[in-house]
């Protein structure tokens, strides 16, 4: 089991406990240090004392464990993941219905390597997406599999 798989199975069940989803689990180096990132969100969106209060019992819960699932030294940081949230599962998907997104593709559709528009619908295997071309909204539907990577965006 990775060091990101460890923290998630520790971590997670402290986000339930708080009210918090925990959205995704980072273990970087930067130069010479390690860096945990933990991103933690929920309804009506995490301020600094949920950054806190959550960093204090995840760090509580990671020092308990033997053996230490980081043997070494780290900086643990928690934040929110933002206004451009990761959409990594098919529930963060699912919820993402109706709000607008960026989606970066594996293959290019239209002459296009990304989308950003509203997705319309989501089924667990297929999206919809509003978007524009030119001056015309057109729905493009997708496979899963022909997004990359999607996130939240915002809509200027």
């Amino acid at each position: 089991m990775s060091t990101i798989d460890k923290v998630k199975t520790l971590s997670a069940p402290v986000a339930d406990e708080l009210g918090y989803e925990l959205v995704d689990v980072e273990y970087v180096k930067e130069g010479k240090n390690w860096f945990l990132r933990l991103y933690i969100d929920k309804d009506g969106g995490i301020d600094l004392d949920d950054c806190a209060l959550f960093s204090e019992k995840v760090g509580e819960k990671l020092d308990s464990i033997e053996p230490d699932p980081i043997p070494h030294a780290y900086y643990l940081e928690v934040s929110s993941p933002g206004a451009e949230r990761p959409l990594k599962s098919d529930d963060d998907l699912k919820k993402a219905v109706g709000k607008y997104v960026h989606l970066t593709l594996s293959r290019q559709v239209e002459g296009q390597d990304a989308l950003e528009g509203y997705l319309t619908a989501f089924d667990g295997v297929e999206l919809t997406i509003e978007t524009k071309f030119k001056t015309r909204k057109k729905l493009i539907e997708l496979s899963k599999e022909s997004v990359a990577k999607a996130r939240l965006a915002i809509d200027f």
